[in-house]
């Protein structure tokens, strides 16, 4: 849930619930302190517990009035049920009803159930004259007494009482009973708003910071998991991506720094190799060894292909630096499949020759098949390839095949020999940077373990992707594949 949303829930519930818990609660203490007083009549009314004790005396009064007017005109109706059923039923207020008592007995009662607690307690025949003005009130039954008194038809004594329920002692209790009520309320409503407050912001905050922690700590394992939608959900997602990017970025550096310790060991290894060469060969010119025009050409020529060993280690350093920060300077250029391939096979093909190793090359594309490459690198990826193939061949007549294949929207290149091969623990692993089949680090093969790792890199960054197939003791086949180039009409692909 977004903190929008729960922000409009909040005010809405602060507001609402402590309205209508209020509401509940009037309704309920209202109706329970008028049914526990005595003589109360069981229906509820606002008015019960509105109403001054003025409104009381007016109510009381207008009732009054009317029975004495009637006692004054003509007594003897008041004997009529009827007619005092229909005075009590016109009586405004319900907690005001009508006793007739007739001598000692009871007569007429506008609410039996109410008449009859406070009938024994009503004021003797002759005693109207003293409450005429002023009433009487009973305290213990809350209830405010007038009476006329009159004679029936037979000469019986007869009195009429206008009964009214006070209201003081039930406003009183629901004064003290609505404010702990209220007080109860809104204690109930903070409670529940702070909890599902805290159960949906801060113990979500909580755990991330405490993941946030561990991050610190540089454990990338503490995973934070949650389907909740918003804000929260938003934070939990964000910092499980940031976690993996983290986590991901650790690992590349670490292993980043392992390479790279290793290039250190590999290269270190690899220039003391020509460097003792060199070093031994110029003590022997210098202490004469060398005594023949024969024997200082040859120390000479070693020295200078030792030379060239170094400079290409130091060359592959400086290109391996280049590729590592994504630096090669790439010049894309349309370039024609047969051309461009035919060239690159009469190139390589003089050095194999003089290397006595039999080329063949096969192109079955079309003659007009273009691909968008870069001359230069695309050359560099060919020569790699095919200088492996040269340091890894152990047959006396060695082979390299190179094919062009049409792959219907991209052409495909093999290039095979018949060399040692490569294992197939060793085959998943070659394209990777200073890896190296042959752990011994045989110095006649020599290399820094980085030519595939450039080769596979400039075809990626061709748009294409590269693999390996061999077999142990048979040979190896590369194979890379380039999107075509393809014109149709004014639009263009590739």
């Amino acid at each position: 849930m977004k903190f929008k949303t729960r922000l409009y829930i909040t005010f809405i519930m602060i507001i609402a619930l402590p309205m209508l818990l209020t509401a509940l609660a009037f309704c309920g203490i209202g109706l329970y302190l008028m049914n526990v007083q005595k003589g109360f009549p069981a229906d509820f009314n606002y008015s019960a517990v509105s109403e001054n004790m003025k409104e009381i005396v007016e109510s009381t009064d207008k009732a009054f009035f009317v029975l004495q007017d009637q006692v004054r005109e003509d007594a003897s109706r008041l004997a009529d049920k009827e007619y005092l059923e229909q005075i009590n039923s016109n009586i405004a207020r319900k907690s005001t009803y009508i006793i007739v008592r007739k001598g000692s007995d009871l007569y007429y009662a506008g609410n039996e159930e109410a008449a009859k607690a406070i009938f024994p307690k009503l004021p003797e025949y002759g005693d109207g004259e003293l409450l005429e003005d002023s009433g009487l009130y009973y305290d213990e039954f809350d209830k405010f007494v007038k009476q006329v008194d009159f004679l029936f038809p037979d000469g019986d004594e007869g009195s009429a009482f206008v009964v009214t329920k006070a209201n003081s002692l039930i406003s009183k209790h629901l004064l003290v009973d609505m404010f702990v009520a209220i007080l109860l309320i809104l204690i109930f409503t903070s409670v529940m708003l702070t909890q599902w407050i805290h159960k949906g912001v801060f113990n979500p905050i909580n755990e991330l910071n405490i993941a946030m922690r561990k991050i610190k700590e540089g454990n990338f394992e503490y995973t934070l998991q949650t389907n909740v939608k918003g804000e929260i959900g938003d934070l939990y997602r964000n910092y499980e991506d940031m976690r993996l990017r983290l986590k991901e970025s650790t690992e590349e550096s670490r292993k980043s720094e392992e390479q790279n310790r290793e290039l250190v060991s590999n290269i270190s290894h690899d220039l003391k190799t020509p460097i003792t060469a060199i070093k031994g060969y110029v003590e022997g010119i210098m202490d004469g060894v060398a005594d023949t025009p024969e024997k200082m050409d040859k120390y000479i020529k070693t020295i200078y292909n030792k030379a060239n060993d170094m400079e290409r280690l130091i060359n592959e350093l400086t290109y391996y630096s280049r590729i590592d920060n994504n630096r090669i300077p790439y010049n894309f250029h349309r370039i024609n499949v047969a051309d461009y391939f035919g060239d690159c096979v009469e190139e390589v093909g003089m050095d194999l020759e003089q290397r006595n190793i039999e080329l063949n090359y096969s192109n079955l594309v079309a003659p007009d098949t273009i691909v968008i490459a870069d001359p230069e690198q695309m050359k560099k990826v060919i020569n790699n390839i095919i200088s492996n193939s040269i340091k890894y061949m152990d047959k006396p007549h060695g082979v390299i095949d190179i094919r062009i294949l049409d792959e219907v929207d991209s052409i495909r290149i093999e290039i095979e020999d018949n060399g040692k091969g490569i294992a197939q623990k060793d085959l998943s692993r070659i394209f990777e940077r200073f890896y190296r089949t042959d752990a011994s680090r045989n110095s006649a093969q020599g290399g820094s373990g980085i030519g595939l790792s450039i080769v596979k890199k400039i075809i990626e960054d061709h748009g294409g992707y590269i693999w390996a197939t061999a077999k142990e003791g048979e040979g190896t086949c590369m194979h890379f594949v380039l999107r075509k180039y393809i014109e149709l009409g004014n639009e263009k692909q590739s």
